[in-house]
């Protein structure tokens, strides 16, 4: 009983965590002017981005089954899929719920332990880790965002305190390198050492598993219809017109982390998280950023939800006919 109210109480701190978040991205919004920037939507562009989504969560099931055929075989694209899309669903509703039901779904098909479904997380999350920091680095090098970053942030504080960059990278070198001999000797190097340990190894494991070739391809495309979403959106609303292709990476990234944000959905989060950031990046209004990032944060939750419901009914009707 005290780990259920144990349990009640976080997702309630949860549930208020993201009240709080949206209520500090929509209290000076013009409601208004909110509600007509929504229905300016180009809905060619929204199905575009719902597509895109759609294609994401299908072919991240596929890929798991790549992950799984050494040790399950018979799991079909299918039985991966359907368990992906009601990850997803479930995540909305308990943040990072998904994974343990995605997990248990397989293992209730009797192909695969719960615990081997566990393991090929592991790999997952490295595999992701890796693009969305490649991601990162092309978004900071080719888009707006590197030229913000050096006009607004590096450059001023060079100047503000008259450093010489040389010189001051030399010495952010020297603290970094102290601080690296100091976490090695306490415990919390050792903790942060098989972290890198667990992601080299990781990594390692994608080279050695059967179909790699099909594992990195499925990959690659996996994050090219997030891309697409993100830009199918900004092409959906005329009031990001002028944007293009790497700042829709940008947009994907910083969403990307709203979504880890542990709220239900990502609600307020997300919302707060972009719209903040676009406002400095692009020098668009508070409201047209929080209107973009709603439009985005909804699209992807709708998606969500109809691929959940429509999975979770194609499962119930499956069990039903194996029965008769």
């Amino acid at each position: 009983m005290k780990i259920e109210r144990k349990n009640i109480w976080k997702y309630v701190l949860m549930l208020v965590l993201a009240g709080v978040l949206l209520y500090f991205a929509f209290r000076k919004i013009a409601w208004s002017d909110f509600v007509e920037g929504l229905g300016s939507c180009n809905w060619f562009w929204i199905g575009g981005a719902v597509l895109s989504g759609f294609l994401a969560i299908l072919v991240r099931g596929w890929r798991w089954k790549i992950m799984l055929h050494s040790i399950a075989p018979n799991l079909t694209r299918s039985e991966c899929y359907h368990a992906y899309a009601v990850c997803y669903f479930a995540n909305l509703a308990v943040p990072r719920s998904g994974e343990i039901v995605r997990c248990g779904m397989l293992a209730n098909t009797h192909k695969i332990s719960f615990e081997g479904a566990m393991g090929s997380m592991v790999l997952e999350r490295v595999w992701d880790l890796v693009f969305s920091t490649l991601i990162a680095v092309c978004m900071v090098i080719f888009s707006r965002f590197g030229t913000f970053l050096i006009e607004k942030m590096w450059t001023p504080f060079v100047e503000r305190f008259s450093f010489n960059a040389f010189w001051l990278l030399i010495g952010f070198l020297i603290v970094c390198a102290a601080v690296f001999l100091f976490l090695m000797k306490s415990k919390a190097g050792g903790r942060i050492y098989g972290f890198f340990k667990g992601l080299a190894d990781g990594v390692k494991a994608g080279f050695r598993m059967p179909h790699k070739g099909r594992f990195f391809i499925q990959t690659i495309f996996i994050w090219a219809c997030y891309w697409a979403e993100s830009l199918c959106i900004i092409y959906a609303y005329p009031a990001m017109d002028g944007l293009g292709a790497m700042d829709a990476l940008l947009i994907m990234i910083i969403g990307s982390i709203g979504w880890l944000v542990p709220v239900q959905g990502g609600f307020g989060a997300y919302h707060l998280l972009v719209s903040v950031a676009l406002v400095p990046i692009y020098g668009i209004s508070q409201q047209t950023g929080l209107i973009f990032a709603t439009i985005s944060h909804e699209t992807q939750v709708i998606t969500m939800i109809v691929l959940g419901i429509i999975s979770l009914a194609h499962i119930a009707i499956s069990k039903r006919h194996r029965a008769d």
